[in-house]
């Protein structure tokens, strides 16, 4: 597979040339155009490695189209899993939420039948992008971890995340907003809010510690990328830090982030938060971060056309310090880093042919075909 009159997106330069691609693996590149009546032309587009993406509940939306509306599993798994590429994702780590009962019982009830169609339709082939499990882990609730421990095995577990949405715990460090976001959200009275906010507290005073120190230590023995989730304070940093934390997912302060760098986490933001310019949640904004010099990885958290949009926003944005090449390892080579993925997330020769040929239409960046290993996914 060749491909030629490209800009290449490399690590830490842009190069106009061509590439080619043998048995899945990046073999050559050039500076110069290919001569080869069979190359691609990708008409002076950027060509950039595949996406990655590390924390996405897409998956949720195709399984739940509608309240009340179950869809059949891997028709649910197909047209997710179409997305991603159609948005020049080729590693897509699906997120699945264990514990997190604040839905009403859907996630849980869906749980099993969606991580089957994660595992199973990567097993036979099925999927245009390779898919992983992060597995999002709730700690204020008994059956955390022994349901953790049940799927710790599964093949394709690449990241766990340790996540308490508890009142007056990281997120929600302020009880105002956790009962303006859960009344709002659920449709609570005052009296159902008080019993609600009553029964979290109580569950995460008993779960929470023994969980999160439970599930740090299997994720260390198994050597299992483990995260922090919406840190707020240098102390919630610090302890993170010490359960053996590689990635701080969305810290929610300044401060927090700036603590999660200095100590090594990789400082994860949501794509989104950059088109829109700010958190939805009130939280710090992540190109305010980017100008700091503490963003270390975007994901496309609930909306995937963000996550190519933003790395040539943060490029265009004259008040972050981030180069194009930059801003394309935040979703390339920085979460392949982080997961210890080093087949993939550059464009150099020995790395895997997961591709993202992209143009620009006026001011909309748009992905015009992907490939995964070689092979033409979109």
């Amino acid at each position: 597979m060749i491909i030629k009159n490209v800009q290449l997106i490399l690590e830490h330069e842009v190069v106009r040339g061509s590439l080619e691609v043998r048995d899945g693996i990046i073999h050559h590149m050039t500076e110069g155009a290919s001569q080869l009546p069979q190359a691609l032309d990708g008409d002076g587009g950027w060509l950039l490695p595949g996406l990655i993406e590390l924390h996405t509940d897409n998956l949720d939306k195709f399984f739940m189209p509608r309240p009340n509306v179950d869809w059949p599993a891997h028709s649910a798994m197909s047209s997710h899993d179409a997305l991603m590429v159609a948005n020049g994702i080729t590693t897509v780590l699906d997120s699945v939420a264990i514990g997190d009962v604040r839905d009403g019982g859907h996630r849980s009830g869906t749980l099993h039948t969606m991580i089957d169609a994660i595992v199973s339709s990567q097993h036979l082939g099925l999927t245009r992008a390779e898919h992983r499990l992060h597995l999002r882990c709730e700690l204020p609730h008994s059956s955390t971890l022994p349901l953790f421990e049940q799927l710790m095995t599964l093949p394709g577990v690449s990241l766990v995340s340790l996540m308490d949405h508890s009142p007056g715990q990281r997120q929600f460090v302020s009880p105002q907003k956790y009962r303006e976001y859960t009344q709002g959200k659920y449709h609570l009275s005052d009296r159902q809010m008080d019993e609600y906010e009553t029964q979290q507290i109580a569950l995460s005073a008993r779960w929470s510690a023994p969980n999160r120190a439970a599930i740090a230590a299997h994720c260390r023995e198994r050597n299992i990328t483990l995260a922090s989730h919406d840190d707020a304070t240098a102390a919630h940093v610090q302890e993170s830090h010490g359960l053996g934390s590689a990635i701080a997912e969305f810290p929610t302060t300044e401060a927090a982030a700036l603590a999660s760098h200095r100590l090594g986490l990789q400082v994860l933001m949501g794509a989104p938060n950059i088109i829109r310019g700010a958190s939805h949640s009130g939280n710090v904004a992540a190109h305010r971060l980017a100008a700091l010099g503490v963003l270390d990885i975007l994901s496309s958290d609930y909306y995937p056309a963000s996550l190519l949009d933003a790395a040539f926003r943060i490029a265009a944005d004259e008040s972050n310090p981030l180069s194009l090449t930059q801003a394309v390892m935040l979703m390339t080579g920085n979460p392949a880093r982080a997961l210890g993925l080093h087949d993939r997330g550059q464009i150099a020769e020995g790395r895997r042919g997961d591709l993202v040929l992209a143009h620009r239409h006026q001011d909309h960046v748009y992905v015009k075909h992907a490939w995964r290993q070689g092979v033409q996914v979109f």
